[in-house]
C-alpha cells in the first residue's frame, strides 16, 4: 500500500468544494456541453484484462473474510507475536483443565501448538464479530484432528448453540490413539449470527485444527471461499488478480519458517508456506497486525482466479523491504533461494504434472495448468537501486527459463517525487515490460490528473495501475475515480492493467479505508466504488473511438487564507510568526511575548506559550492545526523559525487556510521523519503537490520561508529554496470517454458528471453511424454524500431506454452521475 497509509488518522470520504456540491442534483443552473465522436476512426485497443481486482490480506479479507473457515484461531496458533493482545486461546473459552501445549507431541513440526484437554473438560470458540454465522437449512462440515495416546478413547460431543439455544443437533465422534482426522456435519435448524463451537470430551485428549465450514462454498469447493463475498468479487468480471499484497509481500524477515530461523513469525509472504494440506502449511503474523493462518494459499488463489475468468497475477518479495520498513537482505544465498522459489513457482502454475511442483498441484487437485502469464517482482520498495539490482536476478533467472512470462517491476509508493522519478529511469533503461504504479490521494487530485498517461512515452514500459483510490466510499469519491477512469481507457495503449484497492474489509476489523467491498460475519456490501468499478468492468470494449468534449469554465483564482502551525505525533516550538503582504505591509507578527491571543485552537494537541515560544508538547496528538490571520489573505510571505523537540515526526507550516479541513500545509520530516512534502487538503482529503526526502533534526531550529503569489507557492528552508509548485490544474467534472464493443458492434458512450449541475450535451457521432434509434443507458446518481451500508444502498445503477438516438442528438447527463449509453450501430 502507498505511502498515505502511514496516517491512518485521515479525514476520508470528503466532498470536492464546489465541484462535488452536496444539494439536489438539478439545483444549480444545467451546464452546456458538446460531445463529439469520430466512430470511423480507431483509437487505443483495450485488452480483456484491462480492469481486475487486487487481493490483500488487509482488514481480515482472508481469516474472518473471503476464507470460509468460521472457527478462529483454529489452530491455537495465536501469539503476541501476531497482535500484542493474541494469547493462544484467543477467541476460546475453556471449562475444565484445559492448556496449550508447545512440545514434541505436536501434530507436525510447522503447526508448533495444540490444545490438551483433561476428561470433563471442554473449549468454546466464538468466530468472528458477533460468532458463528450459520442459516437454516445449511450444512457445515466439522473436522477436529485428536489424539489420545495412552488413555485409550476419548469421546467427544460437538455442540453448536447461540444464548437461545441450540442451532443444531449435538454430534459425538470418538478419538483414540495418535493423532487423526476425525468429521462430523451439522444442519443448522435456525439462522443465527452469535453461534458458539464446543467441543467436550469424556476422557484426555490432544486437539488441533478445530475446524467449521460452510458445505456451500463458492464454486462448493473444499477449503473453499466464502460464497457471497466471492460472488460479489466474481460479479464484476475481473480481467486479473493480483495477490497476495501488498505491504505483506515486502515486509519482515525472508527467512522460512523452520527450526534454523527459530520460527520465525514476521515473514514476509513466499508462497511454499501457503500450499499442501492446511494442517502442515506454516501460520505467520500478517503486516496489518493480525495473525494468517494460511488456509487460503497460493493453490486457493489460482483456483479463484479461474473460477471467476481472471487472469492470475502474484506478487512475491524482492527483499528489498518496503512500507516504511526500508531495509535490503544482503544475502546472496537467501536471495537465490527466493529466485528459485519464483522459478518453481511458475512450473507449480504452469508445469505439467510429471514436473516436480507441476505433480504438487495436480497432488492438491488441478492436473491442468493455470496458465500464469504475468508475475510481479516487489512492491512499493522505497530504496530505488536496491530493489533494481535484485529485480534484474529475478527477471534474468525468470526469461532464461520462461521467456513467455511478463516480469512486473513497480515504481514505488506514489504517483511523484524522487523515488518515483528514479525508479522509472531504471525501469526506462532496462526495458521493463511493465511498470506497477500506486497512489492514493483525493478526489480533488483524480479530478486533476485525468491526463495523466496523455504524455507517457508509447514505446517505454507499459503501466499496472495496481493500486489506487480516492480516500472515501462516498458517491463523491466515486464520481472523482469515474473521471479519472476515462482517462485510463483512452491511454489503454499505455494502461494495460489498473485495480481499485483494497478489495475486501470487515467493518469490524478495519486497519484502513476505503475499501471496495464490506462486510461482517453474514452479510456483505459493495461501496459506492464497487458499483463504479462494476460499472466500467462489464462494459470495458476491445478499443477506443476517438472522441471530444467542451470543458467547464475555470472560476478558480489565486491561492487565498489564513496561516498556521501543526503537528503529529511530536512535541514542536514555533517563533518569530511573520507574514508579510506583496506590498511589504505586515500582515501578522508575533513573537509570542504576548502569549497567543492572535491564534485559534481546536481540541486537539496541547499548545501554550513557553520560553517565549509558542510549544506543542503532546507527542501522541495528530493533526493539531492552530490557525492565525485572514482567510481572504493572498499573495503573501510567511516566515516562521520551527524547532523539533521530541516524537516521531517534524513540523507542519500552514498555508492559504480557510478551516481544518481546507487548506495546504509544509510538512517537514512526516511520515516517521523519512521525508517532506507540501500537501494540499480539501475537505480533509490530502494530495501531495511536492516532496522530497528532507529530514528534521531534533533540538535544531529552521527558518521557514513560503512566498505565496497568484497561485504559485515557493518555499525556502534555512534560507535555500526547498521546491516550488503551481496548482493551476482544473479539477475538470465533465469528463467521458467512447469505446467500440466488437461483439455487439456496440458504441458504449461513458460520461462522468461530478457537479451540483445537469449537463445538457449535444452529442454528435456523425455522418454514416448508421446508428440505431435506441440507446441502453445505465446511471449511477445520488447524492455527493451517499454512501452504501449494510442497511442501505443509495448508490446503485438505474437501467432505461432512451429512444432518441441519431447521428446528431441531445441528452442532459443529471447532476452528480455515472451514465453508460450503449449504442447499437450496423
Amino acid at each position: 500500500m502507498a505511502r498515505r497509509r502511514w496516517r491512518l488518522g485521515l479525514t476520508l470520504g470528503a466532498l470536492l468544494a464546489g465541484t462535488l456540491a452536496a444539494g439536489p442534483t438539478s439545483a444549480a443552473e444545467p451546464t452546456d456541453y458538446t460531445l463529439t465522436v469520430d466512430p470511423a476512426r480507431t483509437g487505443a485497443k483495450i485488452d480483456d484484462s484491462m480492469y481486475g481486482v487486487f487481493y490483500e490480506d488487509i482488514n481480515r479479507a482472508a481469516d474472518g473474510g473471503l476464507y470460509a473457515e468460521l472457527v478462529q484461531n483454529r489452530s491455537f496458533e495465536y501469539e503476541r507475536a501476531d497482535n500484542a493482545s493474541y494469547t493462544p486461546l484467543t477467541s476460546w473459552d475453556t471449562s475444565g483443565t484445559a492448556k496449550v501445549v508447545n512440545d514434541d507431541g505436536r501434530l507436525n513440526a510447522r503447526n508448533r501448538n495444540y490444545l490438551s484437554l483433561d476428561g470433563g473438560s471442554s473449549v468454546t470458540n466464538s468466530g468472528y464479530n458477533t460468532g458463528i454465522a450459520v442459516a437454516k437449512g445449511k450444512r457445515y462440515d466439522f473436522s477436529v484432528w485428536a489424539r489420545t495416546g495412552e488413555a485409550g478413547s476419548a469421546p467427544l460431543t460437538l455442540t453448536l448453540r447461540d444464548a437461545s439455544g441450540e442451532l443444531a443437533a449435538a454430534r459425538r465422534v470418538t478419538a483414540r490413539g495418535g493423532w487423526a482426522k476425525y468429521t462430523a456435519a451439522f444442519t443448522a435448524t435456525r439462522t443465527s449470527a452469535t453461534g458458539r463451537l464446543t467441543v467436550a470430551t469424556g476422557a484426555p485428549a490432544a486437539l488441533d485444527m478445530v475446524s467449521l465450514f460452510p458445505r456451500d462454498t463458492y464454486k462448493g469447493r473444499a477449503n473453499g471461499l466464502r460464497k457471497d463475498l466471492a460472488e460479489k468479487v466474481a460479479a464484476l468480471k475481473p480481467g486479473f488478480l493480483r495477490f497476495p499484497g501488498g505491504c505483506l509481500v515486502n515486509t519482515g524477515s525472508h527467512e522460512g519458517y523452520d527450526e534454523k530461523s527459530g520460527f520465525q513469525r514476521k515473514r514476509s509472504y513466499q508462497w511454499k508456506d501457503t500450499i499442501g494440506p492446511v494442517e502442515q502449511r506454516a501460520t505467520n503474523s500478517n503486516f496489518w497486525g493480525y495473525n494468517q493462518s494460511y488456509g487460503l494459499g497460493y493453490y486457493e488463489y489460482f483456483q479463484f482466479a479461474e473460477d471467476t475468468g481472471a487472469m492470475p497475477l502474484p506478487v512475491v518479495p524482492a527483499l528489498v523491504t518496503g512500507c516504511g520498513q526500508n531495509k535490503v537482505t544482503d544475502d546472496p544465498a537467501l536471495l537465490k533461494r527466493h529466485v528459485q522459489d519464483t522459478l518453481d513457482l511458475i512450473e507449480f502454475a504452469n508445469g505439467p504434472v510429471t514436473s516436480e511442483w507441476g505433480k504438487k498441484r495436480a497432488a492438491m487437485g488441478h492436473p491442468k495448468p493455470f496458465g500464469l502469464t504475468h508475475l510481479e517482482v516487489g512492491n512499493e520498495e522505497n530504496l530505488p537501486e536496491a530493489f533494481f539490482a535484485h529485480f534484474k536476478e529475478f527477471r534474468a533467472a525468470i526469461e532464461a527459463k520462461y521467456p513467455d512470462i511478463t516480469v512486473i517491476s513497480n515504481s514505488g509508493p506514489d504517483d511523484s517525487g524522487s523515488v518515483f522519478d528514479k525508479a522509472w529511469q531504471l525501469n526506462r533503461d532496462a526495458d521493463v515490460a511493465m511498470v506497477d504504479e500506486h497512489y492514493y490521494n483525493s478526489p480533488q487530485w483524480f479530478l486533476e490528473n485525468n491526463d495523466r498517461y496523455d504524455s507517457y512515452d508509447r514505446k517505454g514500459p507499459k503501466v499496472f495501475l495496481g493500486e489506487y483510490a480516492s480516500q472515501g466510499n462516498k458517491f463523491s469519491n466515486a464520481l472523482s475515480e469515474a473521471a479519472f477512469m476515462t482517462g485510463l481507457e483512452r491511454n489503454a495503449d499505455v494502461v494495460k492493467l489498473a485495480s481499485y484497492a483494497p478489495l475486501l474489509a470487515n467493518e469490524d476489523y478495519v486497519q484502513w479505508k476505503p475499501d471496495m467491498i464490506w462486510f461482517d460475519n453474514d452479510q456483505s456490501w459493495g461501496s459506492a466504488n464497487y458499483e463504479t468499478q462494476k460499472l466500467f468492468m462489464r462494459n470495458v470494449g476491445d478499443e477506443v473511438v476517438p472522441s471530444t468534449s467542451s470543458g467547464t469554465p475555470a472560476t478558480s483564482g489565486p491561492i487565498t487564507g489564513a496561516v498556521g502551525l501543526s503537528t503529529w505525533a511530536t512535541s514542536a516550538s514555533y517563533d518569530d510568526v511573520k507574514v508579510t503582504g506583496e506590498d511589504g505591509k505586515t500582515l501578522l507578527s508575533d513573537d509570542f511575548s504576548a502569549g497567543d491571543s492572535q491564534w485559534t485552537k481546536t481540541d486537539k494537541g496541547t499548545w501554550a506559550v513557553k520560553d517565549g515560544a509558542y510549544v506543542q508538547s503532546d507527542e501522541a496528538a495528530e493533526n493539531t492545526l492552530v490557525t492565525a490571520g485572514d482567510k481572504s489573505w493572498q499573495n503573501y510571505d510567511l516566515n516562521v523559525k520551527a524547532t523539533k523537540k521530541s516524537g516521531k515526526e517534524g513540523f507542519m507550516v500552514a498555508f492559504g487556510v480557510k478551516d481544518t479541513g481546507n487548506h495546504y500545509w509544509w510538512n517537514l520530516g512526516g511520515w516517521n521523519n523519512s521525508q517532506s512534502a507540501v500537501e494540499k487538503t480539501v475537505d480533509g482529503a490530502k494530495q501531495t503537490m511536492v516532496q522530497d526526502s528532507t529530514t528534521i533534526e531534533t533540538g535544531r531550529t529552521y527558518d521557514v520561508r513560503v512566498e505565496v503569489r497568484g497561485r504559485q507557492v515557493t518555499l525556502y528552508l534555512d534560507g535555500k529554496k526547498w521546491g516550488a509548485f503551481t496548482d493551476d490544474k482544473p479539477a475538470e467534472p465533465f469528463r467521458q470517454v467512447v469505446t467500440r464493443d466488437k461483439a455487439t458492434g456496440d458504441l458504449i458512450v461513458k460520461v462522468v458528471n461530478a457537479q451540483g449541475a445537469d449537463a445538457r450535451t449535444k452529442v454528435a457521432l456523425g455522418s454514416g453511424t448508421r446508428a440505431g434509434p435506441n440507446a441502453k443507458v445505465t446511471t449511477l446518481a445520488a447524492d455527493p454524500a451517499a454512501e452504501n451500508t449494510k442497511d442501505a444502498s443509495p448508490v446503485k445503477p438505474v437501467t432505461s431506454t432512451f429512444k432518441g438516438v441519431s447521428d446528431a442528438f441531445s441528452y442532459t447527463f443529471p447532476a452528480n452521475s455515472i451514465t453508460f449509453m450503449r449504442i447499437k450501430t450496423e
